[in-house]
C-alpha cells in the first residue's frame, strides 16, 4: 500500500487480510497470455471502490492519490462480469454466520423491495415508475438471514411487480442457499408468491400489520430486512442509481456487504455520516 494519508473507506491490515488470499487465488487463475504483470496495488484497486461506494463520487472524481477511472473501472468491471465480487461476498458472509456461531447457510429469510430514483442519464430501457410508490427509476429486491446479512439480491426496473420480484428473489434464494425452508414476506407479496414458493420446497408466510399499530412498527424478524436497507442507504453511491448498467447496480450492494462484513468480522467501527 502506498503511503498517503487514508481515507476512513481504506481497508485496514486486518480486513485486507481478509480479502488478499481471495484475490490473491483469483489473480493465480488468470495468467496473462504475455507473461505482463500488472503493476497496480489490488489493496489500493478495492480501496478506490469502496471510496467510491461510500462517498457516491464519479469515476472521474476519484481522488488522485488512489487508482484512477481506467484501472479501477477495469476491476470493477471484471469482477462484476465474472462473478469475484459476489464470491467474495458470499465467503464473507459464510465467515460471518461461522463467527455468530450459525450454518453456513440459513433456514429462514425475509424478503423486501425498495424502489429508488435514477439519476439523470441512466438508460429508460433499464428503468421504470413503480405505479405505488411513484418512484421512477430501479427497485433492490433483497433476502437477508435472521442477521441481515445478504443471502441473494436483484435489481430490476422499478414498474416490476412485487410478485415478480419475489418470484425472482426466491429462485435465487433456492439456488445459493438449498437449506432454507421459510421466507418472511410483507402485505406487498401475493398468493402467487406463497404458491411459487411451495414449488421449491419453501413455505413463504405473509406477516400482516397490526391494523391497531400508528406509523412505523418494527415486525419481528421480518425487520431486519428494513435494517438491511437502512445500512445499505449510508453507502451514497447506493441512496439513487447512478451505474448504466443494472449489474453494475447489484456489484455495488455485493461490495457494500463485504464493508460491512469485513468490518464486523475485524471488529472494525464504521464511520457514520454525523461524525466529526
Amino acid at each position: 500500500m502506498s503511503k498517503r494519508k487514508p481515507y476512513p473507506s481504506d481497508l485496514t491490515d486486518e480486513r485486507w487480510a481478509l480479502l488478499e488470499p481471495l484475490i490473491t487465488a483469483w489473480k493465480a487463475g488468470r495468467p496473462s497470455a504475455t507473461g505482463h504483470q500488472s503493476t497496480h496495488d489490488m489493496r489500493e484497486i478495492v480501496n478506490a471502490l469502496l471510496y467510491q461506494n461510500r462517498t457516491g463520487c464519479q469515476w472521474d472524481f476519484l481522488p488522485h492519490d488512489l487508482p484512477q477511472k481506467g484501472a479501477s473501472y477495469y476491476y470493477f468491471a471484471l469482477w462484476r462480469d465474472d462473478g469475484t465480487d459476489h464470491k467474495i461476498h458470499d465467503l464473507l458472509r459464510w465467515y460471518e454466520r461461522e463467527r455468530l456461531r450459525r450454518f453456513a447457510d440459513p433456514s429462514l429469510v425475509a424478503l423486501d423491495t425498495q424502489s429508488k430514483r435514477a439519476a439523470a442519464g441512466v438508460p429508460a430501457l433499464t428503468t421504470g415508475k413503480d405505479p405505488g410508490k411513484k418512484v421512477p427509476g430501479r427497485k433492490l429486491g433483497l433476502a437477508v438471514d435472521v442477521n441481515g446479512l445478504v443471502i441473494a439480491a436483484v435489481v430490476v426496473p422499478a414498474n416490476i411487480h412485487e410478485n415478480t420480484v419475489g418470484k425472482t428473489l426466491l429462485d435465487k434464494t433456492a439456488e445459493q442457499a438449498a437449506t432454507v425452508t421459510k421466507v418472511l414476506v410483507d402485505q406487498g407479496f401475493k398468493t402467487s408468491v406463497v404458491e411459487h414458493g411451495k414449488n421449491l420446497g419453501i413455505d413463504v408466510e405473509i406477516v400482516e400489520r397490526n391494523p391497531d399499530q400508528q406509523g412505523f412498527a418494527p415486525q419481528a424478524k421480518r425487520w431486519v430486512v428494513e435494517r438491511a436497507y437502512g445500512i445499505l442507504s449510508m453507502y451514497r453511491r447506493l441512496v439513487r442509481e447512478y451505474d448504466h448498467r443494472p449489474t453494475s447496480a447489484l456489484s455495488r450492494v455485493y461490495w457494500a456487504m463485504t464493508d460491512v462484513m469485513s468490518r464486523r468480522l475485524t471488529a472494525t467501527t464504521a464511520p457514520a455520516w454525523r461524525d466529526a
